[in-house]
């Protein structure tokens, strides 16, 4: 399998935005003065036009009423998602279009196609989004572009490149993406119950899942291992990577990061209490417990790791899922078969369980 390299650059931004501390004291800031402010003005009214109320009507609603409750000072969330609910009935209203003299309105495929090229490419301005648009047989001016932008809420193009999201990272590096963590689960043995750790990484593109192993002592000595199987140059689950994604958990130290760093994968450490930047592998460790792992009671590390096996072969092959389509992530030979007669592949004494049509 080939994969494509991506600069450096924009790993970097977007790392910048997620684990800088100081952008959480300028917001902090930012709330202090406009608190400031408003005990300047006392109970003075602040008036703002149209623009100004389309912009604070779509970056609240983004922010959503309770994280609004908290930021908004100037409006309360009431008047804020007021706003957001009359610029999305302006957009249908064609009332004030109809008998009007002088140049006709912009369709709304135009509309459509210029929000669309702002959205996925954040440093096009309005000239570049003009000459796109050309190319598509479609001559607008700039400023109807800017106009279209400014009608809902949409910085310039220098604003925006600014504001890189997690989900556009991800998206540029998926191929080149994966992720690890921990989960546990109790284990009865002769010395009584133990806690047993799994380790888990996932390749997110096509979220095969890796079985690194399990131990009751993840000590550093095994943690290092770990790390020299899993980037193995000829058989090692990220030799194709480039980026690993990793929660702050001390079990993932220097030296465990510096041995990846080696083999050029770059560990990503998220932000403290951030599941869900690792969607993925964080919804894959639900479901192995929940579906597996807290439906049966374990006597022995031997009988734990027969059963995790069972189940990524089940969640590879066997198990729908609804982020890809309610499809199987890999479908075997017998996959969409329409003839021949029904059959059920069990795993684990029937706590999985797989219908496909047997060959006729």
């Amino acid at each position: 399998m080939n994969f494509v390299l991506h600069p450096w650059q924009l790993l970097l931004l977007v790392l910048a935005g997620w684990i800088n501390r100081q952008e959480q004291d300028v917001i902090e800031y930012l709330r202090a003065e406009n608190c400031v402010l408003r005990e300047k003005l006392g109970k003075k009214r602040i008036l703002l036009n149209d623009d100004q109320r389309r912009r604070l009507a779509v970056k609240g609603k983004i922010l959503g009423r309770r994280m609004l409750e908290q930021m908004a000072t100037i409006a309360t969330p009431d008047t804020i998602l007021r706003w957001h609910r009359e610029l999305v009935a302006a957009k249908w209203d064609y009332s004030r279009c109809r008998n009007k003299i002088g140049r006709p309105p912009v369709s709304a495929e135009v509309v459509e196609l210029v929000l669309r090229m702002a959205r996925e490419n954040p440093s096009w301005g309005y000239d570049r989004i003009q000459g796109a648009l050309a190319n598509l047989g479609h001559l607008i001016s700039d400023r109807s572009v800017g106009n279209i932008l400014k009608a809902h809420g949409i910085d310039p193009a220098p604003d925006r490149k600014r504001q890189s999201t997690w989900k556009s990272f991800l998206q540029c590096h998926w191929d080149v993406l994966a992720s690890v963590v921990f989960t546990t689960i109790e284990v009865w043995t002769k010395s009584g119950l133990v806690t047993i750790y799994l380790l888990f990484f996932m390749e997110l593109a096509t979220r095969r899942v890796h079985f690194a192993g399990s131990t009751a002592n993840p000590d550093e000595p095994w943690m290092l291992q770990i790390a020299r199987n899993v980037s193995d140059a000829e058989d090692g689950f990220l030799r194709d990577k480039r980026y690993l994604l990793m929660d702050r958990d001390t079990k993932f130290s220097k030296e465990f990061r510096d041995i990846l760093e080696n083999v050029d994968v770059k560990a990503i450490r998220l932000p403290p209490r951030s599941p869900n930047l690792s969607p993925n592998l964080e919804r894959f460790i639900r479901s192995i417990k929940e579906e597996c792992l807290e439906r049966m009671i374990f006597f022995g590390e031997k009988s734990l790791h027969a059963a995790t096996l069972s189940y990524i072969d089940h969640y590879r092959a066997e198990r729908n899922h609804q982020g890809v389509g309610n499809q199987l992530l890999i479908p075997g030979n017998e996959a969409n078969r329409i003839a021949g007669e029904v059959a059920c592949r069990e795993r684990l004494g029937g706590l999985l369980q797989y219908y496909y049509r047997d060959a006729a």
